[in-house]
């Protein structure tokens, strides 16, 4: 052979190019039934199949969580110890991984304290632009800092120096920017003592009426024991010191019963132990007694800007930090790229980049202030995906939890081409996904399936969005659905008269929302639907809101505690067989002896990750043996725990152990489509759209004639949207009202109303641009959601 023909062949591929795949074999986690997939690598891929099939199983608890658990094992044992450890997935094999960075939809922190700004470094950059630009300079950027309190002190501090031992007196000085009176919340806090006690009755006849402070309990126990005055005279009848000491006194050590404790002042009390949490991340209970007791004010001092009167009179070009924090993303963008300060190139060049990237991602409409709690869960997650869009890492590996939730269909097509712009700096791309229009920009999908929980955890396709539009799947048959206008839509037997309405961006807008039939609000993300509905419609008796707050819980929750169902199921069981209800509550007297109810043994091995290993006195089933020999219909209480909702409404409605409360709540979660999760499957293990779904279920048994519902659509396949469709029906048939926060065209196709808010968002939104029937809306095409409604409908 010559040598020219030698060096015409092709050179032989690069060992290290043949890695082009992720590869999962025998995935078990949740409910996957040992999947094996195969994910190319710098390409977009899409998982879709029906809400609890298994997608966030594979992706975020198989490939995200390995990645994770690896990363981590490369610290030292010493700093693995202040890491969370986690458990390697139950998986066979995982090849091929990279680095996983994954945004997730988790509501941001709580804290009152934790702002846009302070989430996303923006206010970090701010910080320092002032401190160095700022007149009059006032000092580090601490100083414009709302989480830092100015301090100053002074002492003597002893040293050792050339053998002898010399006294010095020394001072330090912190300057911060918190506002003393709000202590950088924003807002103060006034208690109503009135409904802290009832001051006719003494301590030990139970006169607080603060959750947790029953008589006999510690809480209680600490004031009526505390010797500071006698807890069997009526609380009118204490002197003026003994109501100091009652309600503000400065805390002490005492002994109570023996134990060490300290004592302070009931309000100082109450103010840290339930006041210092965001209200929504409140057990229910305790924030129904907060919205009772207290009544939140903006800070008078500060004006609600969280910042010391110092940090306000430090400005740039007449603006102080707090104004840069409360102007429209979008606008302080304009104004950070007006600066010129070669001083601070650098810092400016970041800063711009930051803001930029929320205009570019759809937030432009926020505020730096906004408080992060308030963000919504699509919010959130566009909050968490700006650090990483102008990153210079590739080949990483970004998951995605359905990024387009809480969009308008014109912000879908802006997310499309921000998850392609990653893709093709050469990451992968894996996003959990329902909506067509991202299933369509896929260069790979994986349709999980069949069904739902026991009922999936299959791959029921992998390949090309063309593949799937005929594999003949659940997802390949529905791909192409487009709901249609209805032929005629219900008259309103009312309206609900809203006037003036300004929370917000809203501008005096008024509006009648028609009753009695399927009302659905609509508009581009900022536009002000949710500042229309939640912060306009009356929250009185007779309105039933379920709204996109996460539902809490514990591995020991699951639907049938937190729909109330286990109530009316223990009565059964202790009525059948003569004995205490609270013997069938694995939280209660019922619980196996060994795990304490949890069915599992948790076994701590410090920086490693603990091992859970079934009980083996009681296989797992969380009762005591003996509980376990009382049956009620033939079934005991762990039986009934592992029953599937739809087979426990058939047990539960008719024969021996027909229970009309229990047949009432399994009925509703058979309507909102969640027939086949178990009684027991505990809440950490449901996906987002099954928590939703059961937040509704739940909500629908309380009486009311209005029901609102936030996105009802988020985490639902194109499958289920019909179904919440029907339910929606039967709703307004059985003569409600309901008002739909919505994006999704199939709900405003079958809408019987429309209120559209726009035209755009933030200050640019806020007005009504559109009412009426959903063909007026299609035939006008005025907006930007009619032109889209027009095109998805085929109008």
């Amino acid at each position: 052979m010559s040598r020219g023909t030698t060096n015409d062949r092709t050179p032989a591929p690069h060992a290290a190019d043949s890695h082009g795949m992720i590869r999962v074999h025998g995935a078990r986690e949740n409910n996957l039934k040992d999947v094996s997939v195969e994910i190319p690598k710098r390409r977009l891929t899409v998982f879709t199949g029906v809400s609890g099939s298994g997608k966030s199983s594979l992706v975020f608890d198989t490939v995200a969580a390995e990645s994770q658990r690896l990363i981590n094992e490369t610290y030292s044992a010493f700093v693995q110890g202040f890491m969370p450890a986690a458990a390697r997935p139950d998986v066979d094999v995982l090849d091929g991984l990279t680095t996983v960075i994954a945004v997730d939809q988790q509501r941001m922190g709580g804290d009152p304290r934790s702002t846009v700004g302070t989430a996303t470094d923006a206010n970090a950059m701010l910080r320092i632009l002032f401190s160095r630009l700022g007149d009059p300079h006032i000092g580090s950027p601490k100083a414009y800092s709302f989480n830092v309190a100015s301090v100053s002190g002074a002492g003597a501090v002893t040293l050792q120096r050339g053998g002898q031992t010399v006294k010095e007196r020394r001072a330090f000085s912190v300057t911060g920017g918190m506002c003393p009176r709000c202590e950088g919340r924003g807002t103060v806090n006034d208690l109503d003592p009135a409904q802290l006690f009832d001051d006719s009755k003494s301590l030990n006849d139970g006169a607080l009426t603060v959750p947790g402070y029953k008589p006999g309990g510690w809480n209680h126990r600490l004031y009526s024991e505390s010797g500071f005055f006698d807890p069997d005279a009526p609380i009118r009848s204490f002197t003026q010191r003994q109501r100091q000491d009652f309600l503000h006194h400065e805390p002490v050590r005492m002994k109570i019963a023996g134990i060490n404790m300290t004592y302070e002042g009931l309000i100082p009390r109450i103010r840290k132990s339930m006041l210092a949490k965001d209200k929504e991340a409140m057990q229910p209970h305790i924030r129904e007694f907060v919205e009772r007791a207290v009544t939140f004010t903006t800070c008078p001092e500060c004006d609600g800007t969280r910042l010391s009167a110092g940090a306000r009179s430090s400005k740039i070009d007449g603006v102080s930090i707090a104004d840069a924090c409360a102007m429209q993303i979008s606008d302080l963008a304009a104004w950070v790229g007006g600066l010129d300060a070669p001083s601070v190139a650098p810092l400016l060049a970041s800063l711009r980049h930051t803001l930029d990237s929320f205009v570019e991602i759809g937030l432009g409409y926020l505020s730096l202030d906004r408080a992060a709690g308030t963000l919504s869960g699509g919010e959130a997650q566009r909050v968490k995906m700006i650090r990483h869009l102008g990153s210079a890492l590739t080949d990483v590996t970004y998951v995605f939890d359905e990024p387009t939730t809480g969009l308008h269909p014109h912000d879908i097509e802006r997310m499309n081409g921000l998850l392609l712009r990653l893709r093709d700096k050469g990451n992968t791309v894996l996003v959990v996904e329902h909506k067509p229009e991202v299933i369509a920009i896929a260069d790979h999908v994986v349709d999980l399936g069949p069904g739902a929980g026991a009922a999936g955890g299959t791959v029921c396709f992998e390949g090309g969005v063309e593949g799937l539009r005929g594999s003949g799947t659940v997802t390949g048959r529905h791909f192409d659905d487009r709901a249609r206008l209805k032929e005629s839509t219900r008259e309103p037997t009312g309206a609900l008269e809203i006037r003036g309405a300004s929370a917000h961006n809203l501008r005096g807008v008024d509006v009648d929302v028609p009753l009695g039939v399927l009302t659905v609000v609509t508009g581009v993300a900022g536009s002000g639907k949710s500042s229309l509905v939640h912060g306009s419609v009356p929250a009185s008796a007779g309105v039933v809101s379920v709204d996109q707050a996460p539902i809490r819980g514990s591995r020991r929750s699951n639907p049938a505690t937190y729909t109330g169902l286990l109530e009316p199921i223990r009565k059964a069981f202790a009525k059948a067989n003569g004995v205490k209800p609270a013997l069938f509550s694995a939280n209660s007297e019922g619980a196996c002896p060994t795990c304490n109810g949890a069915g599992v043994v948790y076994t701590d091995l410090a920086m490693m990750a603990g091992v859970a290993t079934t009980c083996e006195d009681c296989e797992g089933k969380r009762f005591d043996a003996s509980v376990l020999e009382y049956r009620l219909g033939g079934r005991d209480i762990s039986e009934v725990l592992e029953m599937p909702v739809a087979e426990a409404e058939a047990f539960f409605g008719s024969g021996e152990a027909r229970t009309p409360a229990a047949h009432r709540i399994l009925e509703r979660l058979v309507d909102v489509g969640l027939g086949y999760l178990t009684l027991g499957q505990p809440l950490t293990t449901l996906s987002g759209g099954e928590r939703q779904r059961l937040k509704l279920a739940a909500h629908m048994g309380e009486k009311g004639g209005i029901y609102v519902l936030d996105e009802p659509t988020a985490g639902l396949h194109l499958a289920d949207v019909e179904h919440l469709l029907g339910l929606l029906d039967r709703l307004v048939d059985s003569g409600k009202s309901v008002i739909v926060i919505e994006h999704h065209q199939a709900v405003m196709a079958h809408a019987d109303r429309i209120i559209d808010l726009g035209p755009g968002a933030g200050h640019d939104g806020g007005k009504i641009v559109f009412e009426g029937t959903p063909a007026e809306l299609v035939a006008a095409r005025s907006t930007l959601t009619g032109e889209h409604l027009a095109a998805y409908v085929g109008a």
